[in-house]
């Protein structure tokens, strides 16, 4: 009996070690990317305006795991809205305030200082202002979009 566990180990790290790739042969096994190697772009159209974007792994307009970092302006904010997927929020840098409902109410915003996380279930109503300039790394899984409480609060849209 021990010597059939044996083997049946030895089979599995032989079966995990050949999924895992050999680090020196095929594609990379790892994404390093250090501050001053993150280059920011325009944000999508689908946020107000004076935000930047950048993608470190991925493509969130795609149906595929992604990161990506957004900062935002002293004072910017993103009316009521909410994502398809699950939204994994970190804040890197400055104070993001998060507040959920319908409504922006800024009595109900929520202060998260650099080193906080928040995770929200699709469909989860949420708004949001920056407190100093603030940068917030995302995760998921594509296509990353937002769909806006108040359709007239789309950019691009014309105000009523």
């Amino acid at each position: 009996m021990r010597l059939i566990l044996i083997a049946a180990s030895l089979s599995l790290s032989a079966g995990v070690a050949a999924a895992q790739g050999s680090p020196t042969q095929g594609a990379p096994h790892a994404v390093m990317v250090s501050p001053d190697q993150v280059t920011w772009g325009p944000a999508p159209s689908s946020l107000p305006a004076g935000a930047k974007v950048a993608v470190l792994e991925g493509d969130p307009g795609q149906s595929v795991p992604f990161t990506m970092r957004i900062t935002l302006p002293d004072g910017y904010r993103i009316p009521p809205h909410s994502h398809p997927a699950v939204e994994r929020v970190t804040v890197i840098e400055g104070t993001f305030r998060l507040g959920m409902g319908d409504k922006f109410d800024e009595s109900a915003l929520n202060s998260m200082p650099a080193g906080s996380y928040v995770s929200m279930q699709p469909g989860t109503r949420h708004f949001v202002q920056a407190k100093g300039k603030t940068i917030v790394q995302i995760n998921g899984v594509g296509p990353w979009k937002l769909t806006y409480v108040n359709p007239a609060d789309e950019p691009g849209k014309a105000k009523q």
